[in-house]
């Protein structure tokens, strides 16, 4: 029985869901920017995916902006401040995903102002690390709901309180949340949520890969032009089939998020103690059983004392069972941007592991998976 334990990466296909989404498609075959009968009836067909999306997300659908996924979703709002005068500055969290981090470096190089925000030892970016950070000439902060190393839940909800609070009688400021590893995962309420906009991609809840969102509650003028699709925000001919299937997916998936949570939560707490129980392992952060709650169950970081991570990795994959080392979007790369935020040693980051589990993850498949880390760890 082979093992899935990278969830986090992707999700194993919604088939069923994507299988009606391109027969559906194959009906609006048009182009629905086109303005005969047949390009009206994909257009159609679009926003009444969108209608579907937006309800299962209880937003507007004029708030939604379809993408090419998450990383796309989150460029749109980057590259919207090069708009802006280059005498205000961003903040962004030292552990976003390369999806952000990489762009801002961008930006920095065309010479925008950036401030990084500090994270603390246990994985977290607080409101005072984040007001300590801003000023105002501040125009965009960015942090990201849950850590996709770590699966450390950011308070999202308090720093977006902290920084309108900031903003009161001062210039607003843009509060973006790299979302990913949140929707369809965690309680995530965007329209009760004090942000601006947030990105997610379909392939992490069981969609296609290519298909993602940008949902904005605060308008942005966008830097990217083109044909004027997606209220003028994201240019391009729309991915009928994606869409179709994406809002699929959040049906079958948001209204059992507390459900599917509690079923993933129990496995996880089970496997950080089976895991605890092997000579040599330990959990990144250590301290993330005192604040159990605060991590996403679906996401579990370990290290070990002698293995690099790669080779631990190898010698699972060989077995059947299949983690990372880290994000998926950054596999090549060897270093460890998130870990050395956190003050993690040299060896810790080259050592770790990441399982990330799903909603039919079962502790049968746990418990091979551990069996085959403990003969792992002993064979190398």
């Amino acid at each position: 029985m082979n093992v899935y334990l990278d969830w986090a990466a992707t999700a194993i296909p919604e088939q069923e869901i994507i299988e009606e989404a391109v027969r559906e498609a194959g009906k609006y075959f048009a182009n629905p920017s086109a303005r005969h009968a047949l390009g009206k009836a994909a257009a159609e067909r679009l926003e009444t995916a969108r209608k579907t999306a937006a309800e299962c997300l209880q937003v507007q659908p004029e708030q939604l902006i379809f993408t090419s996924g998450g990383t796309e979703a989150n460029h749109i709002v980057l590259l919207s401040m090069l708009n802006r005068s280059e005498s205000l500055n961003i903040a962004a969290g030292a552990i976003e995903h390369a999806a952000i981090s990489e762009q801002v470096k961008m930006l920095k190089k065309n010479g925008r102002k950036v401030r990084e925000i500090p994270v603390n030892k246990r994985g977290f970016i607080t409101p005072e690390a984040v007001l300590q950070t801003i000023d105002a000439n501040t125009t965009l902060v960015t942090v990201m709901a849950v850590n996709n190393e770590t699966g450390a839940i950011q308070p999202i909800r308090e720093i977006g309180q902290a920084v309108s609070e900031f903003c009161k009688g001062k210039r607003k400021i843009h509060f973006h949340v790299d979302a990913v590893q949140a929707f369809g995962k965690i309680p995530f309420e965007l329209a009760n949520l004090p942000i601006s906009s947030a990105a997610m991609s379909g392939h992490k809840i069981g969609a296609p890969r290519g298909i993602g969102f940008l949902y904005l509650a605060q308008t942005l003028e966008a830097f990217l032009c083109g044909g004027g699709q997606e209220g003028g925000m994201r240019a391009g001919t729309e991915n009928l089939a994606g869409i179709i299937a994406l809002a699929g997916c959040l049906q079958k998936t948001i209204p059992a998020v507390a459900k599917t949570y509690a079923h993933v939560q129990e496995l996880s707490d089970y496997l950080i103690q089976k895991l605890l129980c092997i000579p040599g392992i330990s959990i990144i952060p250590e301290t993330r059983m005192e604040d159990c709650n605060n991590f996403s169950p679906y996401i579990i970081q370990c290290t070990n004392e002698n293995i690099p991570g790669e080779v631990l990795q190898r010698c699972l994959s060989d077995m059947g069972v299949y983690v990372s080392t880290g994000s998926a979007c950054s596999s090549k790369k060897r270093s460890r941007p998130i870990l050395e935020a956190m003050g993690i040693g040299a060896k810790q980051q080259l050592n770790t592991i990441r399982i990330s589990l799903g909603k039919s993850t079962t502790k049968e498949e746990l418990n091979q998976a551990l069996c085959c880390l403990q003969t792992c760890i002993e064979k190398l």
